[in-house]
């Protein structure tokens, strides 16, 4: 626990600069964070440095206010700190990487309404391939995905999604505000996590920005949490802001672990060679962050083995490996061990044999035959982890009913 004597030394230095009321200065559940909205003038003379406006090129047009100097802050308040996010550090932009083509498609019968969903997965192809049980109604019990970036939802996508392949979704609890809009990772997360458990109640947790730190200060701050939570979203271990920030986070999930909350997070679908690229020259894995978080459920990509609801195999392209990062958890330890002594694998200074492997779990997300996802009144396939990881998370919520 961070002393509370340290806690009201940076809250001190804070108001010295004018900044000290309750809705510009929170500190978080846990009091190891202090998130503050600070004006641009007052944060370049707090931290000794310049704030300019940056924005992307790429659709959405997106701005962001970062500094574009060295920052600095007195050596008495700097020792107190472990971290300082957002000040330079500049979001990854969201990457759909989906496949709107069926190249296989599967021989089974389309219980949806809608001529595209044909050879695609369904709900009812998720619930034959796992079994998924009705479940009864835990006071309490509820779930949550989280969306940055512009990826709102439609109401009217979920409705006819609801209607056309006969299944109950709902968003029950939205944190962070929505705008009507068909952004397909949100309405993929949303339909097949509230198709796998329509009886559990769904929270949308938005924010503009992609932070893992805001994220999890934002679900350690509630006092009534989300017992499930679906991340669809992650990069590089390398694109992380330093190694003070992915500790920083890793902390914060570990103490939501420890209040009972499951954290699942999506592989990635780039492989072994993350959104970098493994390099031409001087090639190397990618591991991803935080899925190779040993205080998450990480979620990889499989594939049906044939065109039939039946055996899976492991999709290439699904985020997996060794973190750079993490030691070999002790609950994984002798899995690896046994993995590494009997599996046919890559030249070892490509990856970390002492590192924690990840994922943890898997489940269809695979481009063979995609998902079938209402985006703008019509059914499009849809691939990736960030297929797999909302089902598991809808099935962990089941759990909480057992």
């Amino acid at each position: 626990p961070i002393p509370e004597a340290a806690v009201n030394t940076v809250l001190g230095f804070l108001k010295s600069h004018g900044i000290s009321e309750p809705n510009v200065v929170k500190v978080n559940h846990n009091r190891d964070i202090i998130r503050v909205h600070i004006p641009i003038k007052t944060a370049e003379r707090m931290f000794q440095t310049k704030i300019g406006l940056y924005g992307s090129e790429a659709p959405p047009s997106k701005f962001i206010y970062r500094a574009y100097e060295q920052y600095s802050l007195p050596k008495s308040i700097a020792n107190l700190l472990y971290v300082v996010g957002d000040l330079a550090n500049f979001p990854d932009l969201s990457q759909t990487n989906r496949d709107q083509a069926v190249s296989v498609g599967g021989n089974w019968e389309n219980e949806c309404e809608l001529t595209s969903c044909t050879g695609l997965i369904t709900p009812n192809v998720l619930k034959s391939r796992y079994n998924v049980p009705e479940s009864k109604e835990v006071k309490g019990n509820s779930m949550a995905v989280a969306e940055f970036q512009g990826q709102y939802f439609d109401h009217q996508d979920i409705h006819k999604f609801s209607s056309s392949c006969h299944v109950n979704v709902t968003v029950d609890r939205e944190v962070g505000g929505n705008r009507e809009g068909a952004g397909i990772e949100s309405l993929l997360d949303i339909e097949y996590i509230k198709a796998i458990s329509p009886e559990i109640s769904l929270s949308v947790v938005y924010a503009d920005q992609y932070s893992l730190l805001a994220w999890v200060n934002r679900i350690s701050n509630d006092k009534s949490p989300d017992w499930v939570h679906s991340v669809s979203y992650g990069n590089d271990e390398n694109q992380q802001v330093s190694d003070d920030y992915i500790q920083a986070v890793n902390i914060q999930l570990m103490k939501a672990g420890i209040r009972g909350l499951s954290i699942l997070f999506a592989s990635g679908d780039q492989g072994v060679c993350g959104r970098e690229g493994c390099g031409f020259f001087r090639k190397r894995f990618k591991p991803d962050f935080p899925a190779g978080s040993p205080y998450v459920t990480s979620v990889g990509g499989t594939d049906f083995s044939s065109n039939e609801i039946g055996e899976e195999k492991t999709w290439s392209c699904g985020g997996g490996g060794f973190s750079d990062h993490f030691g070999t958890p002790e609950f994984q330890k002798n899995h690896v061990e046994k993995y590494i002594k009997t599996a046919n694998l890559p030249n070892s200074n490509l990856w970390n044999a002492s590192g924690r492997g990840y994922p943890d779990i898997s489940a269809l997300g695979g481009t063979k035959a995609p998902y079938c996802v209402v985006a703008h009144g019509y059914g499009v396939g849809v691939s990736g982890t960030s297929a797999s990881c909302p089902v598991a998370a809808g099935v962990f919520s089941k759990l909480n009913g057992i």
